[in-house]
């Protein structure tokens, strides 16, 4: 069975951490560029953070996310990180994992993805 089912979010003061998670299953994961994407309510859906495949080594931040926000995989347990540090009210909205067969476009785009999963809620808040 195809999928990528997500972990990690919950409640954070600002200025707190968390740790994202993506476990994918039934692709080839290493050869797949895997990421993030948050939506807020009545807004369209932002890439976060990318990582494609180990073959070609190239890692996507969103100019909001930048020295904040860490991606990394784990291909030998088809896992994708995102560790998220100074936390904002802002970085609030549902985030989502998504993966893509090899694309020379970059950054990659919602409409672009191939596999998504339902997404975890991740809340800053004092």
């Amino acid at each position: 069975q195809v999928q990528l089912v997500e972990s990690g979010g919950g409640l954070v003061q600002p200025g707190g951490s968390l740790r994202l998670s993506c476990v994918a299953s039934g692709f080839r994961f290493d050869e797949y560029t895997i990421g993030w994407f948050r939506q807020a309510p009545g807004k369209e859906r932002e890439g976060v953070s990318f990582s494609t495949s180990p073959l070609h080594g190239r890692t996507y931040y969103a100019d909001s996310v930048k020295g904040r926000f860490t991606i990394s995989r784990d291909n030998a347990v088809n896992t994708v990180y995102l560790q998220m540090n100074d936390l904002k009210p802002e970085d609030t909205p549902d985030y989502y994992c998504a993966a893509r067969c090899y694309s020379k476009a970059w950054p990659p785009q919602a409409w672009g993805m191939d596999l998504w999963g339902d997404g975890t809620l991740v809340h800053v808040s004092s």
